[in-house]
Formats: C-alpha cells, sequence, structure tokens
C-alpha cells in the first residue's frame, strides 16, 4: 500500500539534509524518483495533497499585488562599524551599564530581509523588511524557497527573521540569460534577491533558487537567555546552519574571528558584507533596549571597502528638495562589490577643495556593501595636462535663481524651484510617505510642468481634470483610474507617515514615528519643550519641526482633513512624580528596559542616556554600574525597580 504521508515525511526530511544541513542522505535520482511517486499520488488524489509537501514550492500562482502586513514587532536597522576602534567605542558604551556579558557572533549575510510568522506551527505570513514597521506579505513566493519549512514543531505564535540570498554562480547565470534575452541585468545578488521575493509568478521566484538563513526573533515566548541557544532552537526546528558562527568573550577573540570570516567570504558562494556580533545574554538585549533607529545591544562590523580606480569625466549639480545644491561626479563605469558604478556625490564645494579634484582625474573609489560609494583620493600623478577645474556654481541650475552659503552649503532659496518642486512630490509620494504608487517620479514631472499639478493639495483634485490628463499621449482612462485609486488609497494613512511625507528638514521616518507616538493629534501644536522631552531629539531639529508647523499651518490643515492620518494618541498622566523629570534607566531589569521608557514617557518624563547634573531621577536594576555611582556623587535621586513598580501601581 503506497503510504503517502509518510512519503511526505521522508522527502521533507531529504530536503532538510540537502539544503539546510549540506549533508545529503540520499542521491539525487534516488530523490528524484520518490518525488514523482509523491507527484503522481497527488495528481490522481488532488484532494489530499498535504500542504507541506515539496511539490507545492514549485510556483505556478500569481499574484496580481502584495498584501501590506505588519510586524508584531519591529524590525530594526543595524548600526554599522568598520574598524576595531569603533568596536571598542561601541563595547565602552555598553560596559557603562554592564561588566560581564559575552558575544554572539555570525556572518552578516547581503540580501534581503524577511520576517516568517508561525503560529500553531504553520507559516502562516512571509513580510519583507519595509520601513521595519510594515512590509509587503510575500507567503505564496516564499514557499517556493526549499530552506523555509512551511510547518515547524514549535507550536506557539513567533516571528523567524533572517535574510533572503542568492547565490554568486546563480547570480552570474540569470544575469548572463538576460544578457542573452537583451533584458537589464541586476546590480548586484542582493537586489536580485530582493527582487525574487517580490516577483508576481511564483514560478519565476521557484527558478531563482533562493535561500533563507535565520538570523534572530521577533515576536515570541521562548525563555531561552542566550542569543547562541536560541538560535540553536532555531536551527533545530527545520532551518539552515549559518557558513560559521562563535562565542565570544573579548574584543581580541571577536577580531580574530572577523579576520577569519573575511578569509572565508572568498571561498564560499554566498555575498557577506560584514560580521553581526551581539550581546549573548538575552536579558542584557532587552535592558540595553534601543535606539531611534538601532539596537543597543548589537553592532553590524562590516568587511573593508572594496577599492577601484577610475576617471572622473564630468560634474553634474543636483538640486534637492530643500534647495540644497550638491555636486555629482560623473565617472567611467566601474564594477565594484558587485555594482556597476556610473556617479557618486561629492557633498560639496569644500570636499572638492579639500581632495583638489579636478575633471578629468584618476581617482580611487571605495565602497562596502550598503555604503554609498565614495571618492577617497585623487590622483594628480596621472594628470596629461587636460583636466579642468571644478568652479563652484554662482545660480540654480534648475530655476537660474541666485543661490546662498549656508554653512558649508550651497543652497537655492527659490520656492519655486521646479527640481525642488519635483523632489518634494517625489517625497510626499514615495514608498515611505503616503505611498501613492500611481504618482511615480516622470508623471509627476510631467503634471508639474504642464501645471496639472500646484501644490500638495491639488494632488487630491485630479480626479477633475481627467480631460485634460487624457489629452497627454499615453494617458488612456484606465492609467488615470489606476492613479485616482492610488491616490485614494493613501487616505487614513498612519500618522506617522503623513508627518514623514510633509518634508520637513531633518525630519526622517524615525522623527516622525516618535512625534507621532508620543503627541498623536497635537502634532501641529507642539512647542520647543514638548519636544526637548523626547529623548534624542536635538536643538536644530527642534526648530525645524517647530518652525515648519508654524509656517506653514494652513498647509498641514488642509492636508490632514483631506487625508484623515489614523492617530493613535498617548495621553500623558501628568498626576504622578515622573512628569517633567529628566530620568536615567540602568541595570538589568525584570521587563524590557525599552518598556519601562514607554512607561516613563506616557508618564511625561524624558528619558536620556547619561547622568549629569541636570538629572531628576535614576532608575536602577541589577549589576546597576557607573551610572548609578555617578548618581550618588552628584547627588541625584535614586529607585530601584521594586521602588518603581510600586509608584506606577
Amino acid at each position: 500500500m503506497f503510504n503517502y504521508h509518510q512519503k511526505i515525511k521522508k522527502l521533507i526530511s531529504y530536503a532538510n539534509a540537502y539544503y539546510n544541513l549540506d549533508n545529503p542522505l540520499v542521491s539525487d535520482e534516488a530523490y528524484d524518483e520518490l518525488y514523482h511517486l509523491v507527484l503522481e499520488y497527488e495528481k490522481l488524489n488532488p484532494n489530499d495533497i498535504d500542504e507541506n509537501s515539496p511539490t507545492q514550492r514549485v510556483g505556478g500562482y500569481v499574484t496580481k499585488a502584495f498584501n501590506k502586513a505588519t510586524h508584531l514587532s519591529r524590525m530594526w536597522s543595524q548600526e554599522d562599524i568598520f574598524d576595531f576602534d569603533e568596536l571598542n567605542k561601541w563595547d565602552e558604551r555598553v560596559r557603562k551599564d554592564f561588566d560581564e556579558f559575552s558575544f554572539y557572533l555570525e556572518p552578516k549575510f547581503d540580501g534581503a530581509s524577511l520576517n516568517l510568522v508561525y503560529d500553531n506551527g504553520k507559516l502562516i505570513k512571509a513580510i519583507t523588511r519595509g520601513d521595519g514597521s510594515m512590509g509587503e506579505n510575500v507567503l505564496a513566493n516564499v514557499k517556493t524557497i526549499h530552506s523555509v519549512p512551511l510547518s515547524i514543531s514549535h507550536k506557539e505564535l513567533i516571528e523567524i527573521r533572517g535574510e533572503v540570498v542568492i547565490s554568486k554562480s546563480n547570480f552570474d547565470f540569470i544575469n548572463n540569460k538576460r544578457l542573452e534575452n537583451n533584458e537589464d541585468v541586476f546590480a548586484n545578488p542582493r537586489n536580485m534577491a530582493s527582487g525574487s521575493l517580490r516577483q508576481l509568478d511564483t514560478k519565476i521566484t521557484a527558478s531563482r533558487k533562493l535561500t533563507f538563513y535565520p538570523w534572530g526573533v521577533g515576536e515570541h515566548s521562548l525563555k531561552i537567555n542566550s542569543n547562541y541557544d536560541m538560535m540553536d532552537f532555531i536551527y533545530n526546528l527545520g532551518f539552515k546552519h549559518p557558513i560559521t558562527r562563535e562565542k565570544a568573550n573579548t574584543l581580541q577573540e571577536i577580531e580574530a574571528f572577523y579576520l577569519k570570516t573575511i578569509e572565508l567570504r572568498e571561498t564560499i558562494d554566498v555575498a557577506l558584507d560584514g560580521l553581526m556580533i551581539k550581546i549573548d545574554e538575552m536579558n542584557i538585549q532587552n535592558s540595553l533596549g534601543y535606539t531611534l533607529k538601532n539596537p543597543r545591544f548589537s553592532v553590524a562590523y562590516k568587511f573593508p571597502a572594496e577599492e577601484k580606480q577610475t576617471k572622473v569625466e564630468d560634474v553634474i549639480f543636483q538640486v534637492g528638495r530643500t534647495g540644497v545644491i550638491t555636486p555629482v561626479a560623473i565617472l567611467e563605469p566601474v564594477l565594484i562589490a558587485g555594482a556597476m558604478i556610473r556617479k557618486t556625490t561629492l557633498h560639496n564645494f569644500d570636499e572638492i577643495a579639500k581632495k583638489d579634484m579636478k575633471i578629468g582625474d584618476n581617482v580611487l573609489l571605495v565602497r562596502s556593501g550598503d555604503v554609498i560609494p565614495k571618492i577617497t583620493k585623487v590622483l594628480p600623478h596621472f594628470r596629461d595636462g587636460s583636466e579642468r577645474d571644478i568652479f563652484k556654481i554662482t545660480s540654480c541650475p534648475s530655476c537660474s535663481g541666485s543661490l546662498v552659503q549656508d554653512g558649508i552649503l550651497l543652497k537655492c532659496v527659490n520656492e519655486f524651484c521646479p527640481s525642488r518642486r519635483l523632489g518634494q512630490f517625489i517625497h510626499f509620494c514615495s514608498r515611505n510617505a503616503l505611498n501613492i504608487d500611481g504618482l511615480g517620479d516622470k508623471i509627476l514631472e510631467l503634471f508639474l510642468e504642464k501645471g496639472i499639478l500646484t501644490d500638495f493639495i491639488s494632488i487630491f483634485s485630479l480626479k477633475n481634470k481627467r480631460e485634460e490628463i487624457l489629452q497627454i499621449e499615453g494617458f488612456k482612462d484606465k492609467k488615470i483610474d489606476n492613479i485616482i485609486n492610488s491616490i485614494e488609497k493613501c487616505k487614513n494613512v498612519s500618522l506617522d507617515k503623513f508627518i514623514y511625507a510633509l518634508g520637513i528638514d531633518m525630519i526622517g521616518v524615525v522623527s516622525a514615528s516618535r512625534i507621532a507616538d508620543v503627541f498623536g493629534y497635537e502634532f501641529k501644536n507642539i512647542n520647543y519643550d514638548n519636544l526637548d522631552k523626547i529623548d534624542g531629539f536635538g536643538e536644530k531639529v527642534i526648530i525645524s519641526y517647530v518652525d515648519f508647523m508654524k509656517n506653514n499651518h494652513d498647509l498641514v490643515e488642509t492636508l490632514y482633513n483631506i487625508i484623515a492620518p489614523k492617530v493613535e494618541k498617548k495621553e500623558i498622566n501628568e498626576d504622578n512624580i515622573f512628569n517633567n523629570e529628566i530620568i536615567v534607566i540602568t541595570g538589568v531589569f525584570t521587563m524590557p528596559r525599552g518598556e519601562i521608557k514607554k512607561q516613563l514617557e506616557n508618564f511625561g518624563a524624558k528619558v536620556t542616556s547619561a547622568v549629569s547634573s541636570k538629572t531628576h531621577r535614576v532608575i536602577y536594576g541589577e549589576r546597576a554600574g557607573s551610572k548609578y555611582d555617578k548618581a550618588i556623587k552628584l547627588g541625584v535621586k535614586v529607585m530601584n525597580e521594586l521602588e518603581y513598580l510600586k509608584e506606577i501601581e
């Protein structure tokens, strides 16, 4: 008798040994024979197909679009370090609070981050990183990746995070095929992996032979206090082991493993761009928490930048949405760190003068992982006399308006400058802002040139200009309907995205999110003192935000009424001892330190990282270090965790 489910279990164990353990249990021929027996059975019994069957990984499903999905817990970006001195500084920051801990080390893969959500042992979502809070659910595509288990033995809700990569050899093979078919090639393996995850046809994703390497967890209920042991648990659920990993106790051990991994990357078929370093103790990770952008308990020790020689063929000048003029070098194309580089920013004219750079110069260009290509050195001994000086421009290259010097920056102050306006509209409609898919860069540029768009508010009356748009070549009813539908979809966007879309100077995605979290619908009316309560906001950022809201009150009010962003107001309870206090948290607590920080901010406190004479109170847990000592020395009030918990009750 043909035992279908037993055959499925065999295939899954064979696939796990082959794809995840690099230790095949049977020959390819034997695997294929069993696979086709199962496939024949499923063709005859379509109602009995097991959803975990390896035959379900071949793709074939075509979707119209990907649905948005929210991560159960945020996916953070990593702080990058580039040398031993920076590693030492990070270690010193951690040791201000903790004296004893160990490190967890593993290679950092150069791919696309992915968040897998399992519930009751089943894979229910596979979400791209997106903006860290929300991404796209690419579950159908991820099911084609053999190194991602469709079910696991752990039955409780868990987010398993990792990197989707494509082998260097497969990357070269696919790009060569695309060249033969006169198709655009991918710039690097990371872009190919990311693009493959977002294919609408799952057969294409399946053909790319992607691999998933887990590197961490998000939401979970595991009681494991070692990062090393945590990952052991994840690997034993059926996930692929890393190429190498290690625990370390000293910075010297980290450096030795780092150098060993650099040598390793040249011998393996997967792109690595650095070494991930995490505090191994999970309770210390929770206590250290996060900055506005990064975890405090981990860093990415990036590999040395790859360096190539090329030539500066020309310099052009770009005008940003804030009016800043940026000189950009047009380069003789050069392949570096997996990408073909044709241009790079020169930042400002001071930088050009410092390097004594001329058009026609030979230069050294470096690029490491995600770092923007940078000219590090001019090679004057290659000059032959044909080189030309790069002169500071005196008028805007876009509107011919006058320029002003703002520190080291050169700025166009014309609010109606076409390039500035286009940049503002592109930012307003961008993915991290209102995400208006139908209004791409070229369409926005065209609509601005023709006067169809005049300001942000005019975007929301485009449906009244259908006849005018129909007169433009290439615009049909369906295309216009797509634009209008996309505009409608942006309504009720979250408040943080609305704030970010306004394009306030120095207010990025993270800052906008913090303002939305703390102030809710009061975001339009906050003053300097209110904003100063948010840890990490400097004077320039606060002034920029407050001045923008004051000078653009009517515009913000109108857009707010049109878009009606979703607001989660967090009431501040002013009737407590923490209101308006500057507080420092230090030591190991029974709850995550980030949770304590949020509680205090909801009580109206400003949580900072350094103890000074201005600090009102230090709240401390076990193993409190130098911050506690400094508080005692300065006569600052101290409160242990038990006292804190009693107070908030």
